[in-house]
């Protein structure tokens, strides 16, 4: 694991005046301790965030205050800040579990042996059709499909290394998609053309290539896919019909809201309360597995924990623009939220905006934790929330991060645009401005 404070002060990025040890504020201190924590004490996560956000919210309220001021003033408006950002996760966690199992029993991921085949390349071909689901429905929806999926035709036992591969097939779909990802979605709203992020494609499609197929071995080894679907298989289309209703509304509140009017996207939760909205309706239908909610809400409070810790971190700069600085964010993004990071880097302008979704979307596939995906995969899997487990089993994604980064580097290289002035005239004229696409 890589701790936050450590790269952060190793790339040389200036942090806010505090006490500091050895030269690292103390913030950065207290949240590597919680991400260790979380490393080792995976039994124990929820506790592990919920005591680790606490300490650093009681230490900024006596010793730093916050960028919004000092006291419960300060922290106030840094939580109106964020609100937003954790409303719409809290509600795209919550509901997508619903969704899951939704889709799960509709039966339609039990006639899929129909049509994989029998070996290894049935699981490949899964992680496939996850990226495909990505690149146009959110990440986090498209890895719990995948989980469904995955756990009917592999009878329950799946491993942990193909988990792993799961989520980073859902991050890496995403990653060239302005509707895949919140953070290539941030780009658009941002004004960056929705073609600039397109060649992140070319990383992800190797990174999948590359973890995809060590991953499928080692769950044909642990337990092959099942050869036929069950006969007289019934699918329930309603429950297909609600999961494809939820995704449409979803996708259509994020273009109307984040896109045509960004105005008002960060004054409510929109996109969380659209598939809530979507749920609800589609009651009448089917009820949903609310029995699921439970465990759910443990792993959705664990991941807004960390998404809030993150928040207070002192980072007011990222190093200056380069490859270099966009291959370092995407270790920094399996520990570090990579929404705060992405913002940070859009206010500094000056890079490869398709290679930066690559880096901080595909590279918090590395940890459990490091993305929103990873976390509700491990809702529907508790045995993935050990970092060590991960890492030591899913060890082809960070092999595949590092080999995909390094093609696109090779056959697209360094191509960066600025969107400082586009931001600062989209704000001064309310309007959205887009960035033309760069030319490969």
């Amino acid at each position: 694991m890589i701790s936050s404070a450590n790269v952060l002060l190793a790339s040389g990025v200036p942090v806010a005046d505090g006490p500091a040890i050895a030269g690292a504020p103390i913030e950065f201190i207290l949240f590597g301790l919680t991400l260790l924590g979380v490393a080792l004490f995976h039994h124990q996560t929820l506790r592990v965030a919920v005591t680790g956000l606490v300490t650093i919210v009681g230490y900024k309220l006596v010793f730093t205050g916050f960028k919004t001021g000092a006291g419960i003033a300060g922290l106030a408006g840094h939580l109106q800040h964020e609100w937003v950002i954790l409303a719409n996760l809290f509600g795209l966690l919550m509901g997508f579990a619903l969704l899951s199992r939704h889709f799960e029993d509709s039966r339609l991921p039990a006639i899929l042996p129909r049509f994989l085949p029998n070996d290894w390349k049935g699981g490949f071909l899964l992680l496939v059709m996850v990226g495909v689901l990505s690149s146009f429905l959110d990440n986090i929806a498209a890895a719990l499909i995948g989980g469904a999926m995955a756990h009917t035709v592999f009878r329950g036992k799946v491993h942990i290394g193909y988990l792993a591969a799961i989520v980073a097939a859902s991050n890496a779909g995403g990653s060239g998609s302005v509707v895949g990802d919140t953070t290539t979605t941030m780009m658009w709203i941002a004004g960056v053309h929705p073609l600039a992020v397109t060649h992140a494609f070319v990383a992800a499609g190797v990174a999948l290539v590359v973890c995809g197929i060590p991953a499928a071995l080692q769950q044909h080894r642990h337990s092959p896919i099942t050869s036929d679907a069950p006969p007289g298989l019934v699918i329930d289309w309603a429950r297909v019909g609600i999961v494809g209703f939820i995704l449409v509304t979803a996708i259509t509140a994020n273009v109307i809201v984040n896109v045509e009017y960004p105005e008002i996207s960060d004054r409510f939760p929109f996109i969380g309360a659209a598939v809530w909205a979507a749920l609800v309706l589609g009651t009448v239908l089917r009820k949903p597995a609310w029995e699921v909610l439970p465990e759910t809400l443990k792993g959705t409070i664990f991941l807004l924990s960390l998404v809030t810790c993150a928040s207070l971190m002192p980072v007011e700069k990222l190093p200056a623009a380069a490859w270099t600085t966009a291959f370092g964010l995407g270790f920094l993004s399996a520990v570090f939220d990579n929404i705060p990071l992405t913002a940070l880097a859009l206010k500094q302008g000056g890079y490869d905006w398709g290679m930066l979704a690559y880096t901080v979307g595909f590279g918090g596939s590395m940890i459990w934790f490091g993305s929103s995906a990873g976390v509700a995969l491990s809702n529907m899997y508790p045995e993935g929330k050990s970092a060590y487990q991960w890492v030591r089993n899913g060890w082809h994604v960070t092999v595949a991060y590092i080999v995909g980064f390094f093609v696109l580097l090779t056959l697209v290289g360094w191509e960066p645009s600025d969107t400082r002035q586009m931001i600062r005239d989209r704000e001064a004229a309310g309007a959205s401005v887009r960035i033309e696409a760069p030319a490969h």
